[in-house]
């Protein structure tokens, strides 16, 4: 789950992660009432869930209050296309205004999980600012990680060698330290699963702020955290996406034109893997999880086809849990009752108990459905469907 950068500040600020005075605001005259109140100069920022808002003119720096209405005026009910949006970009509805800063360098700071290392892992860069994906590729000594020993946390001596690696000197090394400790803190009691500061700066004054704050959670955990899962903003969501998880569908839209209906993720990434080998795009990632029903599949299919890109469906179900022909059935029975209108052709490959008996049923069935032998002929024949 994703929130937005001032609902990071708010819970950074809990943990007494120093964070700039600001209010959030959902119109012009909220925006210079703020302004006014914080006094000097103001930033006014684009609030929804993508990087990169700075370039796509969704963050203005103002002098004045009236400046800061401008800004409020330009940027509430745009649409901000970024890198991360797409072309299609997002609504902006809310605006952080933020009292200024006296910057006097730019870093970065982020949390997150290493699965090669399976262990949390605290970074840190000089290149703060900066896409940390393009530091990585073309700089990444500049980078500079502490893997985090589940056992014992992140230890007072990390703090302080990764405030050093930033080159930072005095009071500040100090302060850098206690500001890493305070959101090694939040990461974990908030089961983040990423915590990224990009800018953190030292101010001019010698302190250290977190200028930026993009806070992802991991979604099994919510149900530990009440107040922050109402910081949840449908809004910022595919609605598909929403949908699903309405029905416990793991879905996620792509950009292809296969629908992908399958049994777990392992299973769903190879199926995607093999449509893309086969020379076919995925349309998205579609786990109904191990017991496949005529309900699971009912829904599964009416999201996939709210997609007008999707020309054609793959169902590729490992029939472990449950039998083949017991998933075969569910799927008959999901598309022979009129609710789910299907005019694109559709794959099934079945593997597992009773697999020879559902694929008898599937070729009699008074739908038209393609019964593919493996994964490979699978692939093969929802790529030549979809022509």
């Amino acid at each position: 789950m994703k929130i937005h950068e001032y609902q990071a500040k708010e819970l950074l600020r809990r943990y007494g992660v120093a964070v700039p005075e600001g209010k959030v605001a959902s119109t012009p005259d909220e925006v210079e009432q703020i302004a006014r109140e914080l006094g000097g100069v103001t930033v006014v920022k684009a609030q929804i869930h993508a990087g990169g808002r700075g370039k796509g003119g969704g963050v203005k720096v103002c002098k004045t209050p009236e400046d800061a209405r401008a800004a409020g005026e330009a940027i509430v009910g745009m649409q901000l296309v970024t890198h991360q949006t797409g072309p299609e970009g997002q609504k902006v509805k809310k605006v952080w205004v933020e009292k200024g800063s006296n910057i006097k360098k730019e870093y970065y700071a982020g949390l997150t999980l290493d699965r090669e290392k399976v262990r949390d892992t605290f970074m840190v860069s000089t290149e703060g600012g900066m896409e940390i994906e393009k530091v990585a590729a073309e700089t990444p000594e500049k980078i500079i990680k502490v893997a985090i020993d589940p056992a014992f946390g992140l230890q007072a001596f990390q703090a302080t060698q990764l405030a050093f690696a930033l080159g930072l000197e005095g009071k500040s090394v100090r302060k850098a330290a206690s500001f890493f400790m305070s959101l090694y803190k939040a990461y974990t009691e908030s089961d983040a699963s990423l915590a990224e500061i990009n800018p953190l700066v030292l101010t001019e004054e010698g302190d250290i702020i977190a200028l930026d704050a993009k806070i992802n959670f991991d979604d099994n955990a919510m149900y530990r955290h009440k107040d922050i899962a109402e910081w949840r903003d449908l809004d910022e969501e595919d609605p598909a996406e929403v949908e699903a998880s309405e029905f416990d569908l793991n879905f996620i839209k792509l950009d292809g034109n296969v629908g992908c209906m399958v049994n777990g993720a392992g299973l769903a990434m190879a199926t995607m893997d093999i449509i893309k080998y086969s020379g076919g795009d995925p349309a998205n990632f579609l786990d109904v999880g191990g017991g496949a029903n005529a309900e699971s599949v009912r829904n599964a299919f009416r999201i996939i086809l709210k997609d007008p890109n999707v020309k054609a469906v793959l169902i590729n179900i490992f029939g472990g849990i449950v039998r083949c022909d017991r998933v075969a059935q569910g799927i008959i029975d999901a598309l022979s009752g009129g609710e789910v209108k299907v005019n694109v052709p559709v794959v099934v490959r079945l593997e597992g108990t009773n697999a020879d008996v559902a694929a008898d049923m599937l070729n009699n069935a008074p739908l038209s459905f393609i019964v593919a032998e493996n994964l490979k002929d699978a692939a093969e024949k929802v790529v030549a469907a979809v022509g």
